[in-house]
């Protein structure tokens, strides 16, 4: 079976390293960040574990030792000031990552994909806040005008948690093992370090004549299938 080609952008609202892909894409790369698909990678709870097993995927988690985790205190905060970003460095407390994420897919449905995006990194990353906290989530959605109770709900939604299973089937088949992590065909590419890589690769191989694939869903979406459009319970 030949390689989906369309090219895919893994982020996470819970990885540093995807924030600062996040504003490197729209900053110095706009073109790609409107012509790739992107799709939340997050670290399953016990329900969605047991709904991926279930449906035969797995997901690849290796926890963070304490020696790397200080090394990424320190990397992060020399890389947001090298941009000029500001970091506050959030608390996490017993995080379950489908609430930030799912709510995600509620801003998608309601064409504010991007507004949330922004909304949540910024409150994650600049103003140090618990995005895993349903309040935090709906003062988010609030603020961008979407559907607050939605928002804030969305981890309890069995339609949401369906589209979340895809996801994460999809995190498996495509070989995520981390992020930012962007796929192209049969081609794979990790880590802030390599986003110039994948930038260039795929201006060569989809625009040899500087033209790239027209916009995927308003710059910020899932690609051709909707939100829990019917295709979520079968993973594939």
């Amino acid at each position: 079976m030949a390689a989906d080609r369309t090219p895919r952008f893994y982020f996470s609202l819970r990885s540093p390293y995807s924030w600062l892909a996040y504003r490197t894409l729209l900053d110095e790369y706009p073109d790609i960040a409107a012509a790739v698909e992107w799709r939340p990678f997050f670290e399953p709870d016990q329900l969605s574990e047991e709904m991926l097993t279930e449906a035969g995927g797995s997901f690849p988690y290796t926890p963070m030792s304490r020696a790397k985790h200080l090394y990424v205190l320190q990397d992060v905060g020399r890389l947001a000031k090298a941009r000029g970003l500001r970091l506050t460095w959030p608390v996490d407390r017993a995080p379950v990552w489908e609430v930030p994420h799912l709510a995600y897919l509620v801003a998608l449905r309601e064409g504010r994909g991007p507004e949330y995006i922004a909304a949540a990194y910024r409150a994650r990353w600049e103003e140090g806040r618990d995005i895993c906290d349903p309040a935090v989530v709906a003062d988010i959605a609030t603020g961008i005008g979407i559907d607050a109770r939605a928002a804030a709900g969305a981890a309890d939604d069995p339609g949401l948690r369906r589209e979340g299973l895809r996801l994460l089937h999809d995190i498996d088949r495509d070989g995520v093992f981390g992020v930012p992590f962007f796929v192209h065909g049969y081609s794979r590419f990790w880590g802030l370090d390599r986003l110039g890589d994948f930038v260039g690769h795929l201006r060569q191989r989809t625009a040899p004549a500087g033209r790239l694939p027209e916009p995927v869903g308003a710059a910020v979406g899932l690609g051709p299938r909707s939100v829990d459009d019917g295709h979520a319970g079968g993973c594939g």
